[in-house]
């Protein structure tokens, strides 16, 4: 029985929005057509107040964090924010796992259809082997700039990329941690195991001020920070510009590259990135960056650019939800120049290309399936509201 789902306003993301839209739908959720209410019965329709959307995208997450939920304090600064992580990630495993399958429910439940997910452990892959989510698993690498721990650590990750297979709604690479925390041998290791052209690579980048510091002047906040977890930075010579460019050295440009925060970077940085990197995203994770930095980003500058920007919610340690409805709403609160149109396609079909889903995902076209989500609480000229909410439909 084919359903035919209508409500005030179809948002198709790849055309024209559509007043009192209707989406067919198959038995298994493909879209057979996208048009006007107007061409059916009324008896015949499923009918919401509200606005459909497809499926949310969420390229960043932390998901085996999600146990640490209200643990850490807010307004701590990037380096105390991880030296806390540090020191209080460990719990019972059963907990670990029970927190993790109430985030990952969340996420299906609020219109997320798959995720960029960062792992350093195996944690999460029960859950994401049984899972109605698509998750793009990143194994995040770090040996903090130590070159002869470049190699133990590679190892150490690369049984972590072992243990996750790969099919139709499960994708993995191997990936850097951030520029402050990837020593040059790393990085080549890393790209040794990522031969295979077109997979999507996850870096944080310029998140926190002492991070350019660093790379720009060899000097800042970095050095007490390695100091305090009995590591050095005697041989670390700066490069005389922003962290990006270190990175931008060893990253490929056969892959495509998850620029992942970017609070600090400039139209400058953007242009070296897309010119040496020609398949760049950029994810952005408003609260997550104002729980730990109360800084958010420059998005004028991503505008004036044309780069391709996406959402993330980063982890329950530093976010008070996983939703990306909400990261949309914070943008538009505070960024008035942007609209609700360029955040949805930043909240959908940018992040299923991210991720290489948007031949199924992203989008509301005919032979898709991507999740239809509705929208309620909207207001008729700016859409969101502070109590707009999502729930998945279909």
């Amino acid at each position: 029985m084919y359903r035919k789902i209508s409500a005030d306003i179809v948002y198709p993301v790849s055309s024209e929005k559509i007043e009192n839209g209707v989406v067919v739908l198959d038995e298994q959720g493909k879209i057979l057509e996208v048009s006007e209410a107007s061409k059916f019965d009324s008896s015949e329709l499923e009918i919401y107040k509200g606005v459909i959307i497809p499926g949310m995208i969420n390229t960043h997450c932390h998901l085996e964090l999600s146990h640490m939920y209200n643990k850490i304090p807010t307004g701590t600064g990037l380096l105390a924010f991880i030296g806390n992580v540090v020191k209080d990630r460990g719990a019972d495993e059963s907990f670990i796992q029970e927190c993790i399958e109430k985030a990952d429910k969340f996420m299906y439940e609020n219109g997320i259809v798959a995720v960029g997910d960062i792992s350093n452990k195996i944690d999460t892959f029960p859950v994401k082997r049984k899972s109605a989510l698509k998750y793009y698993t990143f194994v995040e690498n770090f040996d903090f700039l130590q070159k002869e721990n470049a190699q133990s650590t590679f190892d150490m990750y690369k049984k972590v990329f072992d243990d996750m297979e790969e099919n139709d709604h499960l994708r993995k690479s191997m990936s850097p941690h951030a520029p402050y925390s990837m020593s040059p041998e790393l990085f080549k290791l890393v790209n040794s195991l990522n031969v295979q052209a077109g997979k999507t690579i996850s870096i944080h980048n310029q998140e926190t001020p002492p991070e350019n510091e660093l790379f720009l002047k060899g000097t800042g906040d970095f050095h007490e920070f390695f100091k305090s977890f009995n590591m050095s930075l005697e041989e670390f010579e700066a490069i005389g510009k922003p962290s990006i460019f270190y990175a931008l050295q060893y990253l490929e440009p056969q892959h495509k590259t998850l620029f992942v925060h970017n609070t600090l970077t400039t139209v400058e940085d953007i242009q070296a990135a897309q010119k040496k990197l020609p398949q760049t995203y950029w994810a952005t994770c408003p609260n997550a960056n104002l729980y730990i930095e109360n800084r958010l980003p420059n998005y004028q500058v991503f505008l004036d650019t044309n780069a391709t920007v996406t959402i993330g919610t980063d982890s329950l340690t530093s976010n008070w939800q996983l939703s990306v409805l909400e990261e949309m709403k914070t943008i538009l609160k505070y960024q008035s120049y942007i609209n609700f149109e360029q955040v949805l396609q930043w909240a959908t079909i940018n992040g299923a290309k991210a991720l290489s889903w948007d031949e199924e995902l992203g989008s509301i076209e005919v032979g898709k399936n991507p999740g239809l989500v509705l929208i309620e609480n909207i207001d008729d000229t700016t859409i969101l509201t502070s109590n707009s909410t999502s729930r998945r439909i279909a």
